[in-house]
């Protein structure tokens, strides 16, 4: 028997646990959407690039157009209800969430923007639904607002909005990193399993063949998830910098899943302490096995 074998075990629990969340978050509508890679803040999308030549293409009431013609110099609740208006006849979303498998839109509730009556703290997203989830997907957010805005009926293109070119480059270039993550954390569940399964057998078996076994085990899990937390981190901390930059002309904000990045190096820690257990049970397991037989009397 080995008892101290329960801590790597339930530590490999957890990060299995953890990282099949990593996986699945946001799969499906419901199911934990607040845990997002990215999300497109485009509620107000395309707001200060308005011009007589794209308010005449958009299917805006008189009274709206008329009230941007006059305050369009002035800040207020007012000034806020045509901004909203406009980006609401556009068709798109007033969000957009990036997961590993699939992406998923709403609407911010009741109103995108506080105003005197309604604070920030009491808005909150309502999700319409989600992308079908598929393995290797790639969040391409120009492609998903040209198709919205095609679909709306509205003669407005990205070109119209002014969409910045770096925007798609920047995505482009973040595109093999993101498949790769989704590739390294399902050899991450595959080898958190297989040192869970090891660990488990180790309460039931002594020797230092058996604590190497789980050592190497877990050096490999440790490594996949932890490339895969770095890779996926880097996805949403450059894509972020990257769309908040050439975005904040067009009225496009990114918010960076904190929430996200917490559990994928969550997983990575509880990896890292079965790790080190294990080293710690094969050298001083050794040692205590070492000074046993050192300490039995010869005879003869």
């Amino acid at each position: 028997m080995r008892p101290t074998a329960v801590i790597p075990a339930l530590c490999c629990a957890v990060a299995l646990v953890l990282s099949f969340l990593c996986l699945f978050a946001g799969h499906k509508k419901g199911f934990m959407e607040d845990y997002h890679m990215l999300t497109l803040n485009t509620s107000q999308l395309g707001t200060n690039l308005l011009n007589s030549s794209i308010l005449d293409s958009l299917p805006l009431p008189d009274d709206v157009r008329n009230v941007f013609d006059t305050v369009q110099d002035q800040f207020g609740d007012e000034v806020n209800d045509v901004v909203l208006q406009v980006a609401d006849s556009l068709g798109v979303a007033d969000f957009y969430s990036a997961h590993l498998l699939d992406y998923c839109w709403g609407d911010y509730v009741p109103t995108p923007l506080p105003n005197a009556t309604v604070s920030s703290d009491a808005i909150h997203k309502n999700l319409t639904a989600c992308s079908p989830a598929k393995a290797m997907f790639y969040f391409n957010p120009n492609e998903i607002i040209e198709r919205t805005l095609n679909e709306s009926g509205v003669d407005v293109t990205l070109d119209d909005l002014q969409w910045p070119d770096d925007i798609q480059t920047g995505i482009d270039a973040l595109r093999i990193i993101q498949r790769t993550a989704f590739v390294l954390y399902c050899i991450a569940i595959a080898l958190i399993g297989i040192s869970l399964l090891v660990s488990a057998a180790a309460l039931f078996t002594s020797g230092r063949l058996s604590a190497c076994l789980n050592v190497m085990v877990s050096v490999l899990a440790f490594l996949a998830i932890g490339l895969a937390s770095a890779l996926v981190t880097a996805v949403i901390v450059k894509g972020g910098d990257l769309i908040n930059e050439y975005g904040d002309e067009i009225g496009l904000e990114a918010h960076k899943g904190s929430k996200f990045m917490a559990i994928t190096w969550g997983a990575t820690a509880a990896m890292l302490v079965a790790l080190v257990d294990w080293c710690l049970e094969t050298c001083i397991g050794h040692r205590r096995r070492k000074h046993a037989y050192s300490g039995v009397p010869k005879h003869g």
